[in-house]
């Protein structure tokens, strides 16, 4: 009896998670990621958004769509891999990391506005001639 007889029906049973990856899905993912890098740079050296504020929301939201990008099209994470279960965790982290640094910033920002003491400068006494010693 050989190797190949004992395993010969091992994976019959298995589900297989059939990730078929092609050279195009690679390349459309390569060309996305450059459009979303070089839209951004363009924005920035070419100082198009002068709000700072809209800067920094435009250019958030081209960093999220190229984290989407990159991990459907390199990561190969969807919603059919592992029943589901890879998406879900990373959907998990990232509602868990948001919670975190939202909460983190929210106490910061409030123990400096709330708890810091308010600095006022007293007045400082007009100076004068030291007192005379008597011996």
């Amino acid at each position: 009896m050989s190797a190949h007889d004992i395993h010969a029906g091992h994976d019959d049973h298995h589900a297989h998670d059939d990730l078929h990856v092609s050279l195009g899905d690679y390349v459309k993912g390569f060309i996305l990621a450059v459009i979303l890098t070089a839209i951004p740079f363009a924005l920035v050296m070419g100082n198009v958004i002068q709000d700072r504020a809209t800067a920094v929301a435009v250019l958030g939201l081209f960093a999220v769509v190229q984290i989407i990008v990159h991990m459907v099209y390199f990561l190969h994470m969807n919603g059919k891999i592992q029943g589901g279960w890879t998406m879900l965790s990373t959907i998990f982290t990232v509602v868990f990391v948001a919670i975190g640094i939202a909460g983190t910033l929210w106490v910061m920002f409030h123990m400096n506005t709330n708890m810091m003491p308010k600095h006022e400068m007293p007045m400082a006494p007009a100076m004068s001639a030291p007192a005379a010693v008597t011996p």
